[in-house]
Parts: C-alpha cells; structure tokens; sequence
C-alpha cells in the first residue's frame, strides 16, 4: 500500500508539473569555482509590444535595457536559486555573458528569455529549446 501511494505522488507531481509547464525533477549541479548549473527551457523575446507591458526598453526590476545588451529573464522559480537582478549567466550554445536583468510571468517555471531586442524573425527562429545555463553562486 505505501509503495502505490509513493507512486501515486510522483505521477501526480509530474503530471501537475508538466500541467504548469516546468520540470518537476530539474536539477541544480555544483560546478567548478563555486557555480551553479542546471537544464532550463529558452525561449526568446523582444522589446515590443504585446511582448512586454507599457515601457518594452525597462525591464521588471528598473532596468533600462540598451541595444547591445546581453539580456535575459528568468522565470521567478528560478530566482530562489540565485538568478536575479545583476546575475551573470553563461548559455550554452550562445557567445558570452548574459545578465539577469526582467522576470518572466508566474505562469512559468524553469525557463529563461533570452533578449533579442526588436528582431522578431530572429526570436522566432530561435524558438524554445532545451539548453544548460551556469551561474556564480554568489554575485
């Protein structure tokens, strides 16, 4: 009887996870010199509207977001982990530094939005994949 109702529970908690879109097992690894890393969703966005509220060039936390920035958001699960505001991230697959600088809706989990400014061919062309991203521990 207990082995069934643990079973239970894991079905349902995967079920509920993939119901809100997240990843009920998603795992942070410790890195080497004191990173974090784990496997999010990507998706993209950009400063236009219908893709973010009143002001598209001032992300959730004040920020001014400037051409050439290398920007993303995370989803607000991921925030108790350490990524928030000033965070640098490295992305898989993608060149440089990114800085947590917007946060996504509560309505995700486990994603990040990787900024690409106004191109929305380019967002699109991305779409949503499946990537590794590491962080400081500490900022």
């Amino acid at each position: 009887m207990r082995q069934s109702l643990k079973k239970y529970a894991v079905v349902l908690a995967v079920t509920l996870s993939a119901m809100a879109g997240g990843d009920a097992f998603a795992a942070i690894k410790k890195e080497p010199n004191d990173k974090k890393s784990m496997t999010v969703t990507a998706t993209a966005y950009n400063s236009v509207k219908g893709q973010t509220d009143d002001d598209p060039w001032t992300a959730a936390w004040n920020n001014r977001l400037r051409p050439g920035d290398k920007i993303i958001a995370v989803s607000r699960d991921l925030e108790k982990h350490g990524l928030t505001n000033g965070t640098k991230v490295k992305i898989e697959g993608l060149p440089g530094t990114y800085t947590v600088r917007d946060r996504m809706n509560k309505r995700y989990t486990n994603r990040i939005d990787v900024w690409m400014e106004k191109d929305i061919k380019q967002a699109r062309s991305w779409g949503k994949k499946k990537l590794k991203i590491i962080w400081d521990h500490e900022k």
